[in-house]
């Protein structure tokens, strides 16, 4: 149940032919031509694969909620399973991202075998320093704990240094993984790092699934059995043991045969040095945020069961709620950047600004089609789609309507978020790690300031619901800072198509919200959309209909990315030809 933070673990996607990833440039200045449509191919695929993921993702939350509830058990399980998370951005996800897939690239464009041996050496090292990061991880579990859940004692804290003890190997492997994922990107092969997940949130569906066969009641941790704690353990970090392993044959079909050696030339680790010297800033300080929210989070909830309030009120309602306003950002966006990087880094190697500036564009817009009615859906119906993903097994519908609360504030975050991360990459492309460091820093440090505003000033049974409001208000903060240094920066940034397209996506939108909100008015009124059957009528009815009206609304706004996706899907169906 690892939670994805804006440098995700490997997210889901499919294994496209190589012909499917191919980039292909794009003549400077026709920002609308053709990009799109490569973009789309390489993100529609992976984004499928990222849908599967997210489907059967869903599925092993709600399994894990229906097991734990979302009370101090659920807490002690989510705060221990965010710390290999939490370290493994802090240490290699952002230099990953940002400095790995662009050198690999950059190394390959100098001299294939030579960008090739380079590949093996930077493997080889990961591997090593994995290993010991991992064991020294292990052995600081309870300082962990202490840090991201102070307010935890008794038999709380006990089982969450357990949890954290047992997790923790999981840092190993995403490490791993995340480096045969960046391999496989580099080399044009997106599709295994997007899919394997799934099998990830299948072990950890069965084995939720056989904790709920083996347990009687509600549970917390002064009454969790050995045996069920192990269950639990060994099941979460098996899954991710297996999404490492299956990559491998990815690997090897993209011809990469790992042959250890550390043999670096002079520079190389350098270079590795100075570009993610600054990113460790970013990261650091992004790291320092997502503490202090975890142990307020946390805090929160212990307050509300000594005011007699109940369990629901602490980081599990943060944390699954995280988890849903991530979805359209994983589906689409990620997959977008994921598609854009390689790209971007290729162009900026090559001095063509230009068409960095028209891929950054047409990913932008690409991505805002599906991104901004999401977050429209997600703010409307909020309460039908924790109903329907969360009420059920030790959940009850006050805790499911708490997280809708949270959700809905996340949802209002979506849009500047999404657009923040592609930003970020530009800079990353161009091998710039000091930009988004320094803004980084200002981003994450008003997120401080906001969750402990939230927590001094907020009733506690409404603290995590103020705590995600900051964290909106810090990205539209973080948004308008990149894009006005990423304007000076590019020279221009294609700033009256974009505005121009999201305008057209806005108006669209409005009958989105409308359908929606009505459906949900209706059946609040008919029947009680706190139970799972009128909750799952009204989002199915109020997603369709209000996402039929918006494509509508978006073919006569003339929205170009719309009718580029439509055309590309069409032209897919059986008997329409390539």
């Amino acid at each position: 149940m690892a939670a994805e933070t804006a440098v995700d673990i490997p997210l889901p996607g499919g294994n496209p032919p190589v012909a499917d990833t191919t980039v292909v440039d794009t003549p400077p200045g026709e920002s609308g031509k053709g990009t799109s449509g490569g973009i789309l191919k390489s993100g529609a695929i992976m984004a499928v694969g990222t849908l599967a993921s997210r489907v059967t993702g869903f599925l092993r939350t709600a399994v894990i909620v229906a097991a734990l509830g979302t009370g101090l058990l659920a807490n002690a399980y989510n705060t221990a399973n965010t710390i290999p998370n939490q370290i493994y951005d802090l240490l290699l996800g952002g230099i990953l991202t940002s400095v790995i897939v662009p050198l690999l690239v950059r190394a390959k464009q100098r001299d294939r075998t030579q960008g090739e041996q380079y590949e093996q050496r930077v493997f080889t090292l990961a591997v090593i320093g994995l290993g010991a990061l991992t064991i020294v991880a292990v052995l600081l579990a309870p300082l962990f704990i202490d840090v991201l859940a102070g307010s935890y004692t008794g038999d709380q804290r006990t089982v969450a240094v357990l949890f954290a003890r047992l997790f923790l190997p999981q840092l190993f492997f995403y490490g791993v993984g995340a480096f045969a994922g960046a391999i496989l990107n580099s080399r044009g092969s997106f599709g295994a790092p997007m899919w394997a997940p799934v099998l990830n949130n299948i072990v950890v569906i069965a084995i939720g699934g056989a904790f709920l066969a083996v347990t009687t009641g509600r549970l917390d941790p002064s009454t969790i059995s050995d045996r069920q704690l192990m269950l639990l353990s060994i099941g979460t970090t098996g899954g991710i043991v297996l999404q490492t392993v299956a990559l491998w044959p990815s690997l090897r079909r993209a011809g990469f045969r790992w042959r250890p050696r550390l043999d670096f030339k002079r520079g190389e680790i350098g270079e590795v040095g100075r570009m993610a010297g600054w990113t460790l800033l970013y990261v650091v300080a992004t790291q320092a945020a997502l503490a202090v929210v975890t142990a307020l989070a946390n805090r929160a909830g212990n307050l509300a069961v000594n005011a007699g309030l109940g369990e629901g009120y602490g980081y599990t309602p943060y944390f699954n709620a995280y988890q849903l306003f991530q979805l359209p950002y994983a589906i689409v966006g990620v997959s977008v950047i994921t598609a854009l990087l390689p790209r971007m880094s290729r162009f900026a190697a090559e001095g063509k600004t230009a068409d960095v500036r028209a891929a950054f564009s047409s990913g932008l817009r690409l991505s805002s089609v599906i991104i901004m009615p999401a977050a429209a859906l997600m703010l409307v119906l909020g309460p039908e789609i924790t109903t329907v993903l969360f009420a059920h097994g030790n959940t009850t519908s006050d805790d499911a309507l708490v997280i809708a609360r949270v959700m809905q504030m996340f949802a209002i975050a979506l849009v500047p978020f999404s657009i923040y991360q592609l930003m970020l990459r530009v800079f990353y492309a161009h091998g710039d790690t000091r930009t988004p460091a320094l803004v980084g820093v200002v981003v994450t440090m008003s997120n401080i300031v906001m969750a402990f505003t939230a927590y001094n000033v907020l009733d506690v049974k409404w603290i995590v619901v103020g705590i995600a409001g900051g964290f909106a208000i810090t990205n539209l903060v973080g948004t308008i800072t990149c894009w006005l240094v990423l304007r000076r920066k590019l020279g221009g940034i294609d700033g009256r198509r974009i505005v121009g397209g999201h305008l057209k996506i806005l108006v669209a939108i409005w009958p989105l919200v409308g359908f929606a909100y009505a459906a949900h008015t209706v059946a609040d009124a008919a029947s009680d959309t706190g139970t799972l059957l009128p909750a799952l009528a009204t989002l199915v009815v109020g997603s369709a209909g209000g996402g039929l009206l918006y494509v509508i609304f978006a073919k006569l706004m003339r929205v170009e990315e719309i009718q580029t996706t439509i055309a590309t899907f069409a032209r897919r169906l059986p008997g329409r030809g390539r």
